[in-house]
Formats: C-alpha cells, structure tokens, sequence
C-alpha cells in the first residue's frame, strides 16, 4: 500500500471516529491530510470506499492491540482477566495504541448505515463476529462442554458490548471493571 493511500485511510479513520462518517465530508479529509482531491480518488473512487478502507483499517489495529494483550496472559481465567482489564485501560485512555476514546467504531459506523446488506454495515459485523471468535478461543481452554462454552461466549460478548456502550453513553468508564466481576462471577457459576 502507498504511503499515501495508508495516510488517507489513518486521516479518514481518526475524523470518522472523533465526529462521525456522515459528518465528515471530503474536502475535511483532503484538508486534514494536506492530499490532492485527484489522489484522493485515484485510491478511492468513493467516499463509501475509503470508510469501508479505514473500517478496515481500524479492524486490523483493534484486533492487534487486543491479542497482543490476551496474549500478555496465562490461559485460562487470566485471559478472560486480561479482556476487560484491555477495554478499561481502553475507555480511560491508558492505552497508546488506540486513539481516546469515542465509543465503538464498529457501532457507531454499523449505526450510520444501518442496513444489513449495505457493505459498510457487513464490515462492522464481521469485526464483531471476529471479537467474538477470539473470545470463544479463550474461553475454549475452561474445560466446558461444548454448549457451556457458546453461553460463556455469548455472554462475555454481551459483557463486553454492554461494557462499551455504557463507557460512552452513560459516560461510566467503571464498566469494564464492573463488567469483569460479572465475568468472575460467571467462571465460578462456571466452576472455571
């Protein structure tokens, strides 16, 4: 990828996550990256491009950020430990990997287009279902049963999700913390 196009996406990327993609028009992202509007468009041919390119792009960080983390910690409890202990340095901005904190970009983006067959929102969800598979890895070494292990999934998934949108609704940047106990809770409901 050109050094260019890869500054376009990080520029796009960052105002799409501080104000929104609808917010966010061309000419502000030409401005904010000091590229030509013919450069612009002979890496993307559309707006829709490039913010499916910085979804992307933000995927592929995110997902590196957190499995360098979980991968910081033993099997096991410690991993589940380690998630939320990752999304509250996350929503308090102890991080130096992730821009501070604006929500979920996948939930903001996935909520500005909100049709399920539109590409965009696919992209969303499938960041989503990739969290989830590397959740369901970690919890795959407690020794549950198959169908234990999908409901301790589902239900950090929900822990996490539900975390992040009181984080940035409510403005409650104990929900990781809070959320994390309810995850302890559930291992010994567990027996993990």
């Amino acid at each position: 990828m050109s050094a260019k196009k890869e500054h376009l996406i990080k520029t796009a990327f960052e105002l799409f996550y501080q104000k929104g993609v609808h917010a966010v028009g061309i000419n502000e992202i030409l401005s904010a990256s000091g590229v030509a509007k013919k450069t612009l468009y002979n890496h993307f041919p559309s707006k829709e491009a490039l913010i499916l390119a910085a979804v992307q792009y933000r995927d592929k960080h995110f997902r590196d950020w957190l499995k360098h983390r979980l991968n910081g910690a033993e099997d096991g409890r410690a991993k589940v430990e380690a998630l939320f202990a990752a999304i509250d340095d996350w929503f308090n901005n102890r991080t130096g990997k992730l821009l501070p904190f604006q929500g979920c970009f996948f939930i903001n983006v996935g909520g500005e287009y909100g049709q399920p067959d539109d590409p965009i929102h696919q992209q969303c969800a499938l960041h989503k279902r990739k969290i989830e598979q590397m959740i369901a890895d970690i919890v795959q070494p407690l020794q549950l049963d198959s169908a234990q292990a999908q409901q301790l999934t589902n239900a950090l998934c929900l822990l996490k999700e539900g975390a992040i949108s009181q984080a940035h609704i409510a403005g409650d940047k104990q929900a990781a913390l809070k959320a994390g106990q309810t995850a302890r809770q559930l291992m010994v409901a567990y027996r993990c």
